[in-house]
């Protein structure tokens, strides 16, 4: 009989060996997990401030053209462009996160990813929205 309790002591340590490393493989693969979905967070942060970038960088051009205008009198005006303004893609990312980090906040139990992913998908969301009327615009 103590054979036997030895027996069943033995295996049952060695089970609870064998799950604790097991749990600590799934601990290890979702911290790997929770680093790429913030990576792939941040490569898409990263390229709406690069496209916000060129966008203001577009408008700093256009606003500072000059169009110079020559009359027949031999007098030269100098006019300037009217400034532009935002695209609707622009102006329709710039929403789309606002409201999208804001109901993401409200409804998640955390309240920072919750705003982080409702940003992101909200920018998302209103960029194409943003592109579909451009587009539009574009064609009238």
């Amino acid at each position: 009989m103590k054979g036997l309790y030895i027996i069943l002591v033995t295996i049952l340590i060695a089970s609870c060996q064998n799950q604790s490393k097991e749990d600590i493989n799934k601990a290890k693969q979702a911290s790997i997990d929770s680093m790429k979905i913030e990576i792939n967070k941040q490569r898409i942060i990263d390229s709406m401030k690069t496209e916000m970038a060129k966008i203001k960088e577009e408008q700093k051009i256009e606003s500072q053209k000059v169009v110079v205008v020559h009359q027949n009198d031999g007098t030269a005006t100098a006019t300037t462009t009217k400034k532009k303004g935002w695209s609707a893609t622009a102006k329709g990312a710039v929403i789309g996160a606002g409201v999208g980090a804001a109901t993401g906040a409200i409804v998640s139990k955390k309240k920072g990813e919750g705003a982080i992913i409702g940003g992101l998908a909200g920018a998302a969301l209103g960029t194409g929205t943003g592109a579909v009327i451009d587009s539009k615009n574009k064609k009238e």
